[in-house]
């Protein structure tokens, strides 16, 4: 319920004061020198308080979508991968829903940009929604740190937001065959790295931001390992290295550049980590290997691993998961171990038949 009262000062001035009441909630007031501005107040107000909208912290209504993505930005120090990917959804975010302010940022907004998102073609195919996961997942980081660290909202809506049910995780590894090929393409090719940079990557089972990141004092030679500092998940990782990919980095070793702590420095840039981006498109295509991104150079690793009989946890571990859910995509590679488990445990209990 609202109402609007006129008043009249001493001095002769007029003003309008208003009043809405629902029930539930504390009772708003405000004072206008025009009826007409009392009316929109009242009107606003009501709007709000049905939605979900008014009763926000101070800063939510200081603050925009826009000022809450900059400044995550700004503190984030995102790789140039990275960027590629977290910085292109907040930018999108930013472009459909910058110029509201927070306390405006409702389920309903965010659902209607996610819906577009499922709906949109991209190079002639519509986003697929673990793409727009991923979105979600972005935005998602930011409100939590908008919540948590700066106090700008109270919570984050994304929390109250359906999901769109992912496809089944992509699971592409190279034949012995592609293997072969790609290898013998990268160890041609003008870039003197890029073979040891997919040896390693095979080897390792490290994502393409973790092996470029890398710098000499993460690297133990000797003993035949190297430590991530960052890693997506944000936990330090300790990673094996042996056989060929330890034996080229330590000829690399012998040949390091003294004016940077990289391991794989830019050509243009020796401050900043390789772009080995066309080397390896070039390689890719000369080997013949279609559909295969440098990630799955990921699924390689875990994929070889479950065939030599790796267990889910020991997957886990190398790859760097926090949970099993992304590494069940290789359980039916390891069929065949699995198999001669339950056959040991029969015939250790039973006999052999």
């Amino acid at each position: 319920m609202a109402t609007i009262k006129e008043r009249t000062a001493q001095d002769g001035n007029k003003s309008f004061f208003a009043e809405v009441r629902m029930k539930g909630y504390p009772a708003q007031r405000a004072t206008f020198k025009r009826k007409t501005d009392a009316k929109k107040w009242v009107q606003d107000t009501e709007s709000a308080i049905r939605e979900g909208r008014h009763f926000k912290t101070a800063e939510a209504k200081k603050h925009t979508v826009e000022e809450m993505i900059d400044r995550y930005l700004a503190g984030a120090n995102l790789t140039k991968t990275q960027d590629e990917h977290t910085g292109l959804h907040l930018r999108r975010w930013k472009d459909e829903l910058g110029y509201l302010i927070l306390a405006d940022l409702t389920v309903g907004v965010i659902t209607q940009v996610k819906d577009k998102l499922l709906s949109e073609d991209v190079r002639g195919k519509p986003r697929s929604p673990t793409t727009v996961l991923r979105y979600m997942a972005s935005l998602s980081t930011v409100l939590t740190t908008a919540v948590k660290d700066w106090a700008w909202l109270e919570d984050s809506p994304m929390k109250n937001i359906t999901k769109p049910k992912a496809a089944r995780g992509r699971v592409r590894f190279l034949s012995d065959d592609e293997r072969e090929r790609l290898l013998i393409a990268c160890k041609e090719s003008s870039n003197k790295l890029l073979y040891m940079c997919v040896i390693l990557a095979i080897s390792t089972g490290m994502r393409q931001a973790e092996l470029f990141g890398l710098k000499w004092t993460d690297v133990d030679l000797y003993n035949g390992f190297l430590i991530l500092h960052k890693t997506k998940n944000g936990e330090r990782r300790r990673v094996p290295l042996s056989g060929h990919g330890l034996d080229l980095l330590r000829e690399h070793g012998k040949v390091r550049r003294l004016d940077t702590d990289l391991l794989f420095p830019g050509i243009k840039n020796h401050l900043t980590p390789i772009d080995l981006q066309t080397p390896w498109e070039t390689a890719r295509k000369r080997a013949q290997v279609e559909d295969f991104r440098w990630h799955d150079l990921r699924h390689c690793t875990a994929s070889y691993l479950a065939m030599n009989g790796a267990t889910m946890p020991e997957i886990a571990e190398v790859l760097g998961q926090k949970t099993m859910q992304m590494v069940k995509r290789y359980a039916h590679l390891s069929d065949g171990h699995v198999s001669n488990v339950v056959a040991s445990m029969n015939a250790k209990i039973f006999g052999s038949s």
